[in-house]
């Protein structure tokens, strides 16, 4: 602890040196062209924000009057992430006087407290997202401005395009340094004076599109949420570029024609992308936009995409988690989901993921990222990837994925998959089978616990002998979306699922397993707090080499004709709670 306190007190004291000598630079006078803002964020948060209600880590705080920088807020990581100015999008939203006087009076405050290196707005992605939001934001912050406001203005932008200019390189790979270097690119090109900067940050993102983004359109986290984030930082360069009269270096383009694919193939049938390993549904009206900006036309990718398959027919989509979680750095936010599946009916997600708590507080984080978060087999409480003593939460034991194949048939597509997430601990390894009909209208899914080597047999017939022969507990999860109502009908042997849009499917058993409606949560950022929901739970005991449970989820009635199921749900109502 004492090492990273002197770390961070040593970063500090550079960033206000790299800061002193950007200030010594000359500022620029003004715009080499208008900027365009290319971010929206929610009307609602802004007008949260206007009456001083803050969110944070699960909570309001209810500071009106307060600037933003002097509020107390409850995970200190909000208080860090501020200072990227984000939630400059959600006042631009809401557009009037009152929020544009809010966003100049905050932002003139953070100028005279931290404009000059202090505070901890200064890693280089944060920097890199402060200038996009600065020059998006321009008509907002300088809208009735004196010219001794504009002046400031100009002096505060152009040193800290001057300071990333020098600090970029302490951004981490992947996201992070997306995000700098595109803040270099967009500032650098939109500010009188400062185009010498975007040479070397555009070569320096040329050379990370192509290490960071593999050959299939994916990036190591594996998590689809982020991956929209960083294509839609390189389409606003190849913008700023464009607009600027030049073309993004070709490293840069083919990037994009990778990501676009991968992208589409990760998103449901309502729009929103698969919500796994710390990722969310995306910004409403983001992935869209950004592939109709790139201009990327190509169809989504066949067979698997970033680990991921999908299964598609009709208006439904099933997206699986088909391969092991990220390791190393790139897994410190992973999920031990591998195995689990989403479905989505139109515009209606049916069986989810509990999702990512990061944003409800280190608790909710830590159970979101479990197993039986997901909507797979779980065996006696053992996630199928397991976290170690590594403080920064990186999976110490991973779920190996041996066998995969995704199965074209006559009547539908299909996906066989098998990991090893519990050889170590049980001798066993789940195999899951599911397959799609080609209409949409009937999922049929196979969850085996199997031991296969000759040592995994042993290892189970030890516990089994341990425990008297009384077989090793297991249970198949799907978490419901919490706009779907579920309940137990045919005596219990299956769970009518109610849609908002008139849908009703009905899931069954093949009768192995004990049938039960439990209670379950359903996380979301743009909430206060988690949802209430419920999970439909398959219990049964393995007690052979070989067990599995059969089941099916089909739609036994339409959306009616008359029913136009246009909105998904009412963004205010996500902001309340």
């Amino acid at each position: 602890m004492a090492g990273r306190e002197e770390q961070r007190r040593s970063g500090g004291v550079r960033d206000r040196y790299a800061m002193w000598r950007a200030l010594k630079a000359p500022a620029a006078k003004g715009f080499a062209s208008q900027p365009e803002p290319r971010t929206i964020g929610l009307y609602a948060r802004g007008k949260q924000l206007l009456a001083g209600n803050f969110v944070s880590g699960g909570l309001v705080v209810e500071r009106p009057g307060v600037a933003i920088w002097d509020v107390p807020f409850a995970d200190p990581a909000t208080g860090v992430e501020v200072h990227g100015f984000a939630w400059l999008d959600d006042l631009a939203a809401v557009g009037d006087s009152a929020a544009r006087k809010r966003a100049q009076a905050w932002t003139t405050a953070w100028v005279a407290r931290f404009g000059l290196g202090r505070g901890p707005g200064w890693t280089a992605d944060l920097t890199g997202r402060r200038l996009i939001r600065w020059i998006n934001h321009a008509l907002m912050l300088l809208q009735g401005a004196d010219a001794a406001q504009s002046a400031a203005y100009f002096k505060a932008l152009s040193a800290q395009t001057a300071f990333l200019a020098r600090r970029w390189q302490k951004a981490v790979p992947g996201l992070p340094r997306f995000e700098a270097l595109t803040g270099v690119i967009v500032a650098g090109l939109a500010l009188e004076g400062m185009q010498g900067h975007v040479g070397p940050a555009l070569a320096a993102l040329a050379r990370d599109c192509e290490g960071e983004i593999d050959i299939e359109g994916g990036i190591p986290t594996r998590n689809p949420e982020e991956l929209l984030e960083v294509f839609t930082l390189l389409t606003w360069a190849a913008q700023a570029l464009a607009e600027a009269g030049h073309m993004a270096p070709p490293e840069h383009l083919a990037a994009m024609e990778r990501i676009a694919p991968t992208l589409r193939a990760l998103r449901h049938a309502d729009g929103g992308l698969a919500r796994f390993h710390g990722g969310g549904r995306g910004a409403e009206g983001r992935l869209d936009s950004a592939l109709a900006s790139a201009g990327v036309k190509h169809m989504p990718n066949a067979g698997l995409a970033m680990g991921f398959a999908r299964l598609s027919g009709g208006r439904t989509t099933v997206i699986v988690d088909a391969a092991s979680p990220p390791g190393g750095a790139a897994g410190r936010r992973a999920h031990a989901s591998t195995n689990a599946f989403e479905l989505t009916s139109g515009r209606r997600p049916v069986v989810v993921s509990c999702g990512s708590g990061a944003v409800f507080g280190p608790e909710w984080r830590l159970a979101g990222r479990a197993t039986a978060s997901h909507s797979t087999l779980e065996v006696e409480g053992y996630s199928s990837s397991r976290l170690g003593a590594d403080p920064d939460g990186r999976m110490e034991e991973r779920a190996e994925v041996p066998t995969l194949r995704v199965l074209p048939g006559e009547n539908g597509a299909g996906v066989h998959v098998a990991h090893s997430g519990w050889a170590k601990t049980h001798g066993l390894s789940h195999v899951r089978d599911l397959m799609l009909t080609h209409d949409g209208r009937h999922l049929t899914g196979v969850d085996k616990l199997t031991a296969i080597t000759t040592a995994e047999k042993r290892r189970f017939e030890k516990l089994m002998i341990d425990g008297r022969l009384k077989g090793v507990n297991f249970t198949v999860r799907f978490h419901i979306h919490p706009d779907a109502e579920a309940r137990l009908d045919l005596g219990g042997t299956a769970v009518s699922l109610a849609l908002r849009s008139g849908e009703i499917w009905v899931f069954r058993q093949d009768g192995a397993a004990a049938m039960t409606l439990e209670p379950s949560i359903y996380l979301e950022k743009a909430r206060l707090r988690p949802r209430q929901t419920v999970q439909i739970v398959l219990a049964q005991r393995a007690l052979d080499f070989e067990t599995q449970v059969g089941w099916t989820l089909a739609k036994a009635q339409d959306t009616p004709l008359a029913i136009r199921d246009l909105d998904r749900e009412d963004v205010s109502e996500q902001i309340k709670g």
